[in-house]
C-alpha cells in the first residue's frame, strides 16, 4: 500500500509540517494516536483470543459453549485465517474506495460492537461476536501502519525509530491483555473478561477519534481511487470473489454431508489455500510482469511457503498450546498458581526484549545473512520449539510438564519470529513485480492464513493423537521444510540477484 495516499498536494502539506512536529519522543504527535489506537486495539485483540478457546471448549454448566476440544482448537485456528483473509480486503477498500482513516474507525467500531456480543451469555450472540471481531480487525490491522508511514515524508530520518516505537505499542498491548483479561475471567467468568476486552477497543476508538487532529490528513484520502473506467473490472473480481466462496462452502458441504461447524472450517480452509495460488497465477500471467520480475517471483515462492509453515506453528498458541497449557502443564511458578492464558504474554514480553538485540546483530553483520537464509533459520527454530515440547512431554511419560517448558517454547518461537517476520514484508515488496507492489502486503498476509488454515486441517485430522506425537510430528515435517530451505537459500539468493540485475540493466537501455 502507498505510503502516501493523500496524492501530491497532501504529500506537500506534510512535507511543510510534519518535519517539525516532534511533540511525542521526537516524533509527530499524530504517532500518538495511533501508538494509543493499535495498543488498546491490540490489547482487545489478544485478550480475547487469550480465554477464546477457553470459553469454546468448556462446559454450558461454566458459561462455556461446550464444543469439542479438537474442533475448539480447529475453529480458533480457522479464525485466525479468517483475520487475515480479511485484512487482504480490509486493505483494498482502504486503498481503492474509503481511505485507510475510515477504515480504521469502522473496524474498531465492528471489533467494539464484537466484543459487546461476546458479553451475552448466550452462543448466537458469542458466535456473531467472533464474525464481528474478526470482520473488524480485517478493517483496522493493515491500515494503521500504513497511516504511520504517511506521517513521515520519504526521506525523514525519523521514520524507522517511529514504527519502532508504534511496534514497542503493539507489544504493550499484547503484553498486559491476558493477564488483566484473566484476571477477569478468574473473577466474574467469561463474559467478564470479553468485557474487558471491549473496554480496551473503546479506549483505542477514543484515541483515534480525538487524536484525529494530529494527523495531517493522514489516511483521509484513498491513494488509487476507483474510476467509473473501474467499475466494470471491480464487478467481475467480486462476481468471482463471491463465486468462490459459494464454491468453497458447496464443496464442504458436500464433503461433511450438510452445513455445520466442520463445513464452515473446511470451506474457508478452501478459501485460504486458493487465494494465495490464485494471486501468483495472476502474477506470473500478467502482461504486466517483465521476464526479470518474473524470475524474482520464482524466487519468492520457496520464501512464501517458508512463512506459511512458519505461521502454521507460531499461530497454534491460541490453539493447540493454550490446550498444553490448561491440561498438560504444571501451573505453579515460584510456588503461585498461574491461570494458563498468562503463558500467551510470553512471545510479546520476548519480542520487547529482543527486538533491539537482533537489531544490533543485523547491524553488526552488515544485514547478513542473506533473506532466504533468516527464513531458513525462522523456520528451524519454529520446528525445533515442537521438537522439544514433544520431548518434554515424551519424558513426562503422562505427567504434567513444568511450566517452564512451555515458555521456553514460546521464546524459541519469538526467536523465530525475530528471524523472520521483520524480514518479510520486505521481501515481499522487493520480490513483488511493480504492477503488484501495491498488493505486496495482501500477499504477505495470505501466509499466516494459508498457514493457520493447514493447523485446523491438521487438528481437525489428528483429534486422538497425544501431545508428544502430535507436536513431535509437526515439528520433524518442519524441520525438513527448514532444510530444504537451507538447501534453496543459494538459488534463491541467485535470482534474486539476477532478477534485480536484469531490472538496472532494462533500467539502462530505456
Amino acid at each position: 500500500m502507498s505510503d502516501e495516499p493523500g496524492g501530491s498536494g497532501a504529500s506537500a502539506r506534510r512535507s511543510d509540517t510534519l518535519p517539525s512536529d516532534r511533540a511525542f519522543f521526537g516524533q509527530p504527535l499524530g504517532l500518538l494516536t495511533l501508538f494509543g489506537t493499535e495498543l488498546w486495539e491490540r490489547f482487545s485483540y489478544y485478550g480475547m483470543r487469550a480465554i477464546l478457546l477457553y470459553y469454546l471448549t468448556d462446559t454450558v454448566a461454566n458459561d462455556g459453549l461446550g464444543i469439542e476440544q479438537t474442533s475448539g482448537e480447529a475453529l480458533v485456528a480457522i479464525y485466525g485465517s479468517s483475520v487475515y483473509l480479511l485484512s487482504v480486503l480490509g486493505g483494498w477498500l482502504a486503498d481503492r474506495v474509503i481511505g485507510a482513516r475510515r477504515s480504521v474507525l469502522y473496524g474498531g467500531i465492528v471489533i467494539a460492537a464484537g466484543h459487546v456480543f461476546l458479553t451475552v451469555p448466550q452462543a448466537l450472540f458469542s458466535y456473531l461476536g467472533i464474525v464481528l471481531v474478526a470482520l473488524g480487525t480485517g478493517l483496522l490491522k493493515p491500515n494503521v501502519s500504513s497511516m504511520v508511514g504517511e506521517l513521515y515524508d520519504r526521506d525523514d530520518p525519523r521514520r524507522d525509530s517511529g514504527f519502532s516505537i508504534f511496534y514497542m505499542g503493539i507489544n504493550i498491548g499484547s503484553l498486559a491483555a491476558p493477564f488483566l483479561v484473566g484476571a477477569a475471567r478468574a473473577a466474574g467468568g467469561y463474559h467478564a473478561g470479553f468485557a474487558v476486552a471491549a473496554v480496551g477497543m473503546a479506549i483505542a476508538l477514543v484515541f483515534f477519534v480525538l487524536g484525529r487532529k494530529y494527523l495531517g490528513g493522514a489516511g483521509d484520502v484513498p491513494p488509487n481511487p476507483l474510476t467509473p473506467a473501474d467499475r466494470p473490472a471491480v464487478v467481475r473480481l467480486f462476481a468471482v470473489v463471491l463465486a468462490g466462496i459459494a464454491l468453497a462452502f458447496a464443496v464442504a458441504a458436500a464433503v461433511h454431508g450438510g452445513l455445520g461447524l466442520p463445513t464452515f472450517i473446511d470451506a474457508i480452509s478452501y478459501l485460504a489455500f486458493a487465494a494465495p495460488v490464485a494471486t501468483f497465477v495472476v502474477m506470473f500471467r500478467s502482461p504486466k510482469v517483465s521476464s526479470h520480475e518474473r524470475t524474482r517471483l520464482r524466487a519468492y515462492i520457496p520464501l512464501f511457503v517458508a512463512a506459511m509453515i512458519f505461521w502454521m506453528i507460531f499461530e497454534q498458541a491460541a490453539s493447540t498450546l493454550a490446550s498444553y497449557a490448561q491440561d498438560n502443564t504444571d501451573l505453579t511458578i515460584f510456588g503461585t498458581t498461574i491461570s494458563p492464558e498468562l503463558f500467551q504474554s510470553v512471545n510479546p514480553a520476548t519480542i520487547i526484549l529482543l527486538a533491539p538485540v537482533f537489531a544490533w546483530l543485523w547491524i553488526k553483520l552488515d544485514d547478513r545473512p542473506p533473506t532466504a537464509v533468516k527464513f531458513a533459520l525462522g523456520l528451524t527454530f519454529a520446528a525445533l520449539s515442537f521438537i522439544f515440547l514433544a520431548g518434554a512431554s515424551w519424558l513426562a511419560d503422562g505427567a504434567q510438564t513444568s511450566a517452564w517448558v512451555l515458555v521456553t517454547v514460546y521464546v524459541i518461537q519469538t526467536v523465530g519470529e525475530l528471524c523472520l517476520s521483520p524480514v518479510g514484508l520486505a521481501a515481499t515488496t522487493l520480490l513483488a513485480p511493480r504492477a503488484f507492489r501495491g498488493q505486496a502486503m495482501a500477499l504477505w498476509f495470505l501466509a499466516p492464513s494459508a498457514g493457520n488454515a493447514i493447523a485446523a486441517q491438521v487438528i481437525q485430522s489428528t483429534p486422538d493423537v497425544g501431545p508428544t506425537q502430535y507436536f513431535g510430528i509437526i515439528g520433524l515435517i518442519a524441520l525438513a521444510f527448514a532444510g530444504a530451505m537451507f538447501a534453496l537459500a543459494p538459488w534463491v539468493t541467485r535470482h534474486i540477484r539476477a532478477g534485480a540485475d536484469s531490472e538496472a540493466e532494462a533500467a539502462l537501455q530505456r
